[in-house]
């Protein structure tokens, strides 16, 4: 009889067990996240990349971006970080390109976008607006077109001018348009900063904070060739670092230490670098524009070399400093070579100063990890110069099979979870 109730109460807790993991609600799998798949550093564009502002008046602009990591939806970014007046989107639509080549886009694609459920949006001077999410499933590499029309020119216009990309604009609300008709166009890009995707968990981004050669100066227009395009298709096609988006934060003609073509790096690390969603890792490669500008007017004390590269180095300290507070890993870039370029004829000392801190990069106990970008692009028979090759002409920016040789040897392992 006991063994029977024995049998009976095990039968009864079994029961109880089935029942409870029956009502138990299932495990929710991981939450997709959003990721910077595009981004571009906005600055007040110079007076020959800007558009006249009848241009921009009752106009529709449509401009192409290439991703990085893809996901199943999206979300725009439209800034007016320079503006010094509210600015008005009418309209803002998202579609996929026929070609990087054309104003056409595939009509079935085309979806409008809302800022908190409305088509317009009122962009305050000094902020951007993110759109609300759109469901669009985009594969990664791929292109997607942005078009918004503006009743009003910006007071004045925040742009990217370094785009190596086409943008079209007519007059009118075009929008939704297959086809502007008879656009004017222009290889620059306005108010549009970044691009999200949702994408699988655990997905990240790195970003390239940089100059000119960050930027692509000597790239292929519409070719999507620049050294960080390069290192975007190597990290989709390895399986471990497919989830990986990269945000090309160049700016031609940028420095560290001053306001050049844009604001200095350091003035702007927290829009560039810490914002963008997902960042985990910062690649570092800035310096060439304030080595250059040194002594490019003429000759300079040798204490004024000394206390150059001293700055320099307290930036890079800075730039660290900053991105390990917010958890980020960073990856020093070595400066490399110019010998020989017509825009800052750097003598000896330029010269030393640039040899200097790529030692300091190299030496432990600075950056997280070192990609040696000069090492890859010398001339061994000339290390103070570019390997002819590799060489867009100028002796300054790499050619884009030079860009293609710096994109392959930035270690994907350094991207590891």
């Amino acid at each position: 009889m006991k063994h029977a109730r024995c049998l009976l109460s095990i039968l009864g807790f079994l029961l109880l067990r089935c029942s409870a993991a029956a009502q138990a609600p299932p495990v929710a799998p991981a939450p997709q996240v959003w990721v910077q798949s595009w981004g571009a550093s906005q600055q007040i564009p110079e007076p020959q990349n800007a558009l006249p502002p009848d241009d921009l008046r009752d106009a529709t602009l449509r401009q192409i971006f290439h991703l990085s990591v893809g996901g199943t939806a999206l979300r725009v970014h439209v800034s007016n970080v320079f503006g010094t007046g509210t600015l008005r989107f009418t309209s803002v639509h998202i579609a996929r390109p026929i070609s990087l080549a054309s104003s056409s886009i595939v009509p079935a694609t085309d979806q409008p976008l809302t800022f908190a459920g409305k088509p317009e949006v009122l962009v305050p001077p000094g902020a951007e607006f993110i759109s609300d999410p759109v469901e669009m499933p985009v594969a990664p590499l791929s292109d997607v077109a942005v078009t918004f029309c503006l009743d009003i020119p910006p007071a004045q216009q925040t742009s990217h001018p370094g785009s190596r990309a086409t943008s079209y604009y007519v007059h009118g609300n075009a929008a939704s348009e297959a086809n502007l008709s008879e656009p004017k166009h222009v290889d620059h890009w306005f108010q549009v900063s970044a691009i999200d995707v949702r994408s699988a968990p655990g997905s990240s981004a790195v970003v390239a904070l940089g100059d000119s050669i960050t930027d692509g100066h000597g790239a292929t227009t519409n070719g999507n060739d620049r050294w960080t395009d390069v290192l975007a298709a190597r990290l989709q096609a390895a399986p471990a670092t497919k989830t990986i988006g990269v945000s090309n934060q160049g700016i031609g003609g940028n420095h560290l230490l001053t306001d050049g073509l844009g604001p200095n790096a350091l003035a702007r690390f927290d829009r560039d670098v810490l914002a963008p969603a997902g960042v985990r890792w910062l690649i570092v490669f800035e310096g060439i524009n304030d080595i250059g500008g040194l002594a490019r007017e003429g000759d300079v004390s040798p204490a004024a070399h000394s206390a150059l590269v001293e700055r320099i180095l307290a930036a890079y300290t800075q730039l660290i400093e900053r991105a390990h507070a917010h958890g980020l890993l960073v990856y020093g870039a070595t400066i490399t070579p110019f010998v020989g370029s017509d825009y800052y004829h750097p003598g000896p000392a330029s010269e030393s100063d640039r040899v200097a801190i790529n030692a300091w990069i190299r030496a432990d106990g600075h950056f997280d990890a070192v990609i040696d970008f000069d090492d890859v692009v010398h001339d061994p028979d000339h290390p103070d110069r570019l390997l002819p090759a590799f060489d867009c002409g100028d002796h300054l920016h790499p050619s884009p099979a030079g860009y293609k040789a710096m994109g392959d040897a930035v270690p994907l392992s350094l991207f590891g979870r």
